[in-house]
């Protein structure tokens, strides 16, 4: 009897696609939509019925868009104010062009644009009497054989075939291991999985967007799209201009983005694992009496008293809850807590089981509005109610086919870290099993959805916050950070996270993290556990490959150190006075100075759409030299430039340029370059490579042992010459909701480059607490200017 190794989370049985036939055109025409005059829905299906997919991902209220419709013999011209869209009458073919229909901005492939294929799916049954209990880098999983398989109906697979410029750079679709940059030609994957995050939207440098609406796993592969299994096909194009007006069309559709709490963008400690209430308060004692600035603490996996994933603690180790959240907040810190959406072998597990809220084999099911409900009411007894005041929602895909054993090789190849293809098919195919194939990658958008509303409906006075493993579009707006799951430490896998990242905040999701110093530092001998340092912080090479990653992770929008095998608190690295201690120190230091910045920034991701960690060609799209430029990005108006090999003595630096002259400052140093070319630059152990853009405003604070400390203190408003410019500061409470009511401050900063004038306009809005004047000093090239001031228009000349 063949054997499958199979989790014990997942149903019994796995589905799988057979075609049942296929129409080679499916020709009859889509209808076209126009949801504003610059976003247009195309919707179709093989027989003409258009079901919607119902994945929650939109939420926007159509307007009333001015269409006006032009027939020809050969074509039919849909044209609003912004966007035209002509459908060939042979093979309904679309084109989206400019609003007088002349310029082709994209276009499907004429002679077969779309089609769809009815696909049998099948059900495999599994032995139950066979079932071995196995453990797992990611939990409990159970052996099954296999009884049989059988027929239970048919799903349909649709493609859609496009053709894109040779000369412009795609970006998007989520954050992928295929380590690409530039996606025009490649071929991606997408499913759900631990070190893979699927989001079905597409952006280019000519300034549009695509989003599909379904919830199945997905293949890119040159221009053509495989939904592997949906009701209808169902896209929306934005013409945007620009990347960042699509991903505000994208907002429009989907929701804008949430705003974290002020602390969030601090520093958080984590590792793999703290086993006690004495040892978390007693390692933020230790950050506290070295004065070393955080903000968060958080307690991983394995707290609890039996099974697995069981939201209680183990009161032998952690006696009193609220007594633990109350010494952290002593401490002027915040407490995250870890927690699984699948209870095995405990109370929770049965409790969820008898009121018919677990899908088969320990996943509760996400979709039912009345389980995410109880599965609030665990987390609010044991956590929410006791002062807890994060969630870390780990496994959120939720499942994996391929965590623990090797597939058997296939055509005598083993499985290795590049097996692309094969673990698609695995694991959308378990996703399928469980979840139904049409909405296999949208469990982290409804457990999101669950834990976000369920709060926000007991408690107003903290804002969400989420740190998971998966995303979907829409989750935006669930107070999601998304890390990118349990990477190993080797300098190639430093390297591919970072296009990773870029091209998953491309899509619209602006909050994505990593594990600072990676989870796996060992090699264990699985696919994914590929650590290159045994010895971890005993190995200079480790503490070398610590530093530089931190020192990119304190340029994404969370800083968080984490990890398995080794410890990972600063003093692991060394005491004051040596390299690496002192190289980490300077980067917290470096990121809580920068907070005011990066905390006005996230404002203006939730208030006007923008994208605080971007991809180059956001910025730079008529450059083609940065369109596949892996190692570089800018976070606001800061080119961050991660040193990415060991022993690094300098790196290059491309320096871009847009139509106006580009000036770049070196942070470090104040040598100003101009942009256009590639300069070598020196990276010793305590430098990370940063050039700040001409007619830049940065404002910062002093560092403090904590981010809400900085609420209205001092501030520096650094200038960089180069050209006009203008910079909003914004400033709240740091938590709560008030703010969606207008309880903030902005202070709209502008820069005259030629008169050397920086005017502090009036303030606007207000906020309890919120000073009625304060000092703020200009820092230029030229010197320093300091004024008080008290919320009214004021003009300072340098």
């Amino acid at each position: 009897m063949r054997k499958y190794v199979y989790p014990r989370i997942l149903l019994t049985f796995i589905c799988g696609f057979v075609t049942l036939h296929a129409d080679s055109h499916n020709n009859h025409p889509p209808k076209i939509t126009f949801i504003t005059p610059s976003i247009v829905r195309v919707h179709w299906s093989i027989d003409s019925i258009l079901e919607d997919n119902n994945t929650g991902i939109c939420v926007y209220k159509p307007e009333n868009v001015d269409v006006r419709i032009v027939k020809t013999d050969s074509s039919t011209l849909f044209m609003s104010p912004e966007l035209s869209v002509e459908m060939m009458e042979d093979t309904y073919s679309l084109s989206f062009k400019d609003h007088k229909g002349v310029t082709t901005i994209l276009r499907e492939r004429h002679d077969m644009p779309r089609n769809g294929v009815l696909n049998v799916t099948e059900r495999i049954v599994y032995d139950e009497k066979s079932a071995r209990i196995e453990d797992t880098a990611n939990g409990k999983v159970t052996v099954k054989d296999i009884i049989r398989r059988d027929t239970i109906g048919y799903t349909t697979r649709y493609i859609n075939r496009f053709c894109f410029d040779d000369k412009e750079a795609l970006y998007g679709l989520g954050s992928h291991m295929e380590d690409y940059m530039n996606l025009n030609g490649k071929t991606l994957y997408l499913t759900q999985h631990n070190l893979k995050v699927t989001i079905p939207v597409l952006v280019s440098t000519k300034g549009y967007g695509l989003m599909f609406d379904a919830g199945c796993a997905m293949k890119f592969d040159n221009g053509t799209f495989e939904l592997d299994a949906a009701r209808s096909l169902d896209y929306y194009f934005i013409n945007g201009g620009s990347i960042d007006n699509v991903v505000s069309g994208y907002r429009h559709l989907t929701g804008k983005v949430s705003l974290p709490p002020r602390y969030v963008f601090g520093y958080t400690q984590s590792k793999e694992r703290y086993t006690s209430s004495d040892e978390l308060i007693a390692t933020l004692s230790e950050y506290r009496r070295r004065h070393i600035p955080i903000d968060m603490i958080v307690q991983d996996w394995n707290y609890w008293p039996e099974g697995w994933g069981y939201m209680k603690m183990n009161r032998k180790y952690y006696p009193d809850p609220k007594a633990l959240a109350d010494s952290v907040h002593r401490m002027n810190a915040r407490l995250m807590i870890s927690i699984w959406p699948n209870p095995q072998y405990c109370p929770q597990e049965k409790d969820f089981r008898e009121k018919g809220y677990m899908l088969d084999n320990s996943v509760y099911d996400v979709f039912n509005p009345d389980a995410r409900k109880h599965y609030w009411k665990y987390a609010n007894d044991e956590f929410f109610s006791n002062g807890f005041d994060a969630w870390w929602c780990d496994s959120s895909e939720p499942l994996d086919g391929d965590w623990n054993r090797m597939p058997e090789p296939k055509d005598g190849i083993p499985y290795r870290w590049g097996d692309h293809e094969r673990r698609w098919s695995l694991n959308k195919d378990i996703l399928s099993t469980t979840l139904g194939a049409e909405r296999s990658s949208l469990y982290s958008l409804y457990h999101s959805k669950g834990i976000y509303e369920n709060q926000r409906a007991t408690s107003t006075r903290k804002r969400v916050v989420n740190l998971t493993r998966s995303s979907y579009a829409g989750q935006q707006r669930y107070g999601t950070i998304v890390w990118n799951g349990d990477t190993h430490a080797s300098w190639a896998s430093f390297r591919q996270q970072i296009p990773a990242g870029l091209n998953y905040m491309a899509t619209g999701n602006p909050y994505w993290t990593v594990d600072v110093g990676s989870f796996f530092t060992k090699n264990d001998g699985r696919w994914f556990y590929l650590g290159e340092f045994p010895d971890g912080v005993k190995d200079d090479a480790y503490k070398e490959y610590y530093t530089r990653m931190f020192q990119w992770g304190t340029f994404l929008p969370m800083l968080r150190s984490h990890g398995s095998d080794t410890p990972r608190e600063i003093w692991r690295f060394g005491e004051p006075g040596t390299r690496f201690y002192d190289a980490i120190l300077r980067m917290i230091n470096l990121r809580y100075t920068l907070i005011p910045y990066i905390y006005s920034m996230a404002a203006r991701q939730t208030l006007h759409d923008y994208t605080m960690a971007r991809l180059l060609a956001f910025d730079f799209p008529d450059d083609p030299n940065v369109f596949d430029i892996k190692d570089q990005y800018m976070f606001g108006n800061i080119m961050v430039c991660p040193v990415t090999v060991p022993e690094a003595k300098s790196r290059k630096v491309y320096l871009p340029h847009s139509s106006s002259s580009e000036k770049w400052t070196d942070y470090w140093s104040g040598t100003v370059y101009e942009g256009g070319g590639w300069i070598d630059i020196e990276t010793p152990i305590d430098r990370l490579p940063l050039f700040v853009r001409g007619g830049s405003l940065i404002p910062t604070a002093q560092p403090t042992e904590y981010a809400d400390a900085q609420i209205g203190s001092p501030i520096t408003i650094n200038v960089y010459p180069g050209r006009d410019s203008e910079f909003e500061f914004y400033e709240d409470e740091g938590d709560n909701y008030n703010y969606e009511s207008g309880s903030y401050t902005t202070i709209r900063i502008s820069w005259n480059d030629r008169k050397r004038i920086l005017t502090l306009n009036a303030q606007k809005g207000s906020y309890p607490g919120m000073p009625t004047s304060r000092k703020i000093t200009i820092k230029t090239p030229w010197g320093e200017r300091s004024v008080n001031y008290n919320g009214k228009k004021t003009s300072i000349r340098i």
